[in-house]
């Protein structure tokens, strides 16, 4: 009784850790989308895809109108994430079992969550700096 329960416990953790995850993946492509991306075709010179990429998704702009609470919100996704995946899975991974049938299961997991918070935080990096850096740059090379 007490080996089932103990089995259950990281399959659990596990699919915490993944959830974990691709909502910092999903929260760092709403802060491209809403953001980064209508500034660097503007940048760009493609104002009318922009006009048109509003116009087909109206809710961009109400997104972007609250980019301070959308970036917040996503970069504390990022960060548990992060937590969780180098500083509280590796103590709670001390006595772990694995799928007998397939023990590579745990490492390929746990390769793909990272592979997808690192993807996350690249992408939220990238429209962090088109959001709010690029903007200051530009104005002070333009002096």
């Amino acid at each position: 009784m007490i080996a089932a329960t103990s089995s259950i416990a990281p399959e659990r953790r596990a699919r915490r850790a993944a959830l974990m995850n691709y909502f910092s993946l999903f929260s760092s492509f709403s802060t491209l989308i809403c953001c980064a991306l209508p500034s660097v075709l503007v940048l760009l010179g493609m104002g009318t895809a922009v006009a048109s990429l509003l116009s087909a998704a109206p809710w961009l702009v109400s997104l972007s109108r609250h980019k301070i609470w959308t970036f917040s919100i996503a970069g504390v996704l990022i960060a548990c994430s992060f937590a969780m995946t180098y500083v509280i899975a590796p103590r709670l991974r001390v006595g772990e079992t694995c799928d007998a049938d397939d023990p590579t299961t745990c490492g390929e997991v746990s390769k793909l969550s990272r592979v997808l918070l690192w993807g996350s935080a690249i992408i939220y990096s990238g429209g962090f700096f088109v959001a709010y850096l690029l903007g200051p740059i530009l104005n002070y090379m333009d002096r």
